[in-house]
């Protein structure tokens, strides 16, 4: 399998293309800013590379970002992996994609639902200790309560679009531009 100057091979780029909204172009220039982040050159990005980028190692739901990145659960992001997750994230994703995207930050068990648990520890996250337990647990559970449609105790993916959906700009907040 020849690789071409790029380090992707023809076969490797068609099916990217294909399976993305990103062009010939676009693809080689996330290539060349994968190749920059994988510091050791593995083919791999690592959570510890990922945190080199300035902008993404403030985030603190970083860790639940790589997570949803890396879909075969290997702890380690693939080029193509980066590209499925950059596309859904690109102004070329749907906003149903990105919202199923976030979803999945607070869904961390991947069994279709937001538990109470589960939105404390994202919420908790992204609060730090600005908030005591005591104050986030009651933010938790209005929330729950007020999303939760069916009483059933926890937030399913309609649910969900049914509290933030409709939000004014949400497919704005959800896009991030790094073919540029």
């Amino acid at each position: 399998m020849g690789n071409t100057h790029s380090g992707m091979t023809k076969e490797q780029l068609e099916q990217l293309k294909d399976g993305s909204s990103f062009s010939e172009a676009e693809l080689r220039r996330l290539y060349r800013r994968f190749q920059m982040l994988d510091k050791d050159g593995s083919g791999t990005l690592t959570t510890d590379e990922f945190l080199s980028i300035p902008d993404l190692a403030l985030n603190p739901l970083l860790e639940r970002v790589i997570q949803i990145f890396d879909t075969n659960k290997d702890n380690e992001i693939e080029f193509s992996e980066f590209v499925t997750t950059l596309a859904t994230l690109s102004h070329k994703g749907t906003k149903e994609d990105k919202l199923k995207f976030l979803f999945e930050i607070y869904d961390i068990d991947c069994d279709g639902f937001i538990s109470n648990g589960e939105l404390f520890q994202v919420l908790k996250m992204m609060v730090g200790n600005n908030l005591n337990d005591v104050q986030l647990q009651q933010i938790v559970d209005k929330t729950i309560i007020e999303g939760d449609l069916d009483k059933d105790g926890k937030i399913s993916y309609d649910e969900f679009l049914n509290m933030i959906g409709n939000q004014e700009g949400i497919e704005e907040k959800l896009s991030v531009n790094w073919s540029e």
